[in-house]
């Protein structure tokens, strides 16, 4: 006996699934959020990444006026002494105060790349137990590791506390080109 014709043509049509039309509008619509989403996505990463700096900016400012005052000796010459190994205990070579991301080389955190320097000339007198002499005076400052990727501003600041910005990105290399800058609200 044979079987209907009928009988294997129903068998085809029982089965479920997607057409390759109804996958091929599901993925449309998937990379369509996607170009709608990413872009934000990229800009709130940017701007989180120039918040940090900021913030950070004003961590190494209460650093370094904490180091002032804690040690007598004056600010500190560079971001490793406002760091240190935190299984020492402090001091003014080691102070244990910021982050070892931003005081440890290459001294990068959330995108950007940090730079401190004392300036002003040293203080008269080196208290004991510090090997370095402190300064009268320092600038700190902190440019995007890619303008325009990682971040779109620059930043500096100084003693005074003020942090100020540069909407080109660039690097700020004195306090003379920090103090002209725009101050941050």
């Amino acid at each position: 006996m044979s079987i209907p014709a009928t009988s294997t043509t129903a068998r085809h049509k029982d089965q479920s699934g997607f057409s390759l039309i109804e996958l091929l509008i599901v993925v449309a619509i998937i990379l369509i959020i996607a170009a709608i989403a990413i872009p934000n996505m990229l800009a709130s990463k940017k701007a989180a990444n120039q918040a940090s700096a900021v913030a950070s900016l004003r961590t190494i400012s209460s650093a370094s006026a904490s180091y002032m005052t804690a040690y007598g000796d004056g600010f500190p010459g560079s971001l490793s002494l406002l760091g240190g190994d935190p299984a020492s205990p402090a001091s003014c070579d080691s102070a244990l105060l910021i982050d070892p991301a931003l005081s440890s080389a290459p001294n990068q955190k959330s995108g950007y790349q940090f730079s401190f320097s004392g300036q002003n000339g040293n203080v008269p007198t080196t208290p004991a137990g510090c090997s370095n002499p402190g300064f009268n005076g320092y600038l700190s400052a902190t440019t995007p590791l890619v303008v325009g990727t990682t971040g779109n501003n620059s930043y500096c600041n100084s003693e005074d506390g003020a942090i100020h910005i540069d909407i080109t990105g660039a690097a700020i290399a004195t306090k003379s080109a920090c103090a002209t800058l725009q101050g941050v609200q």
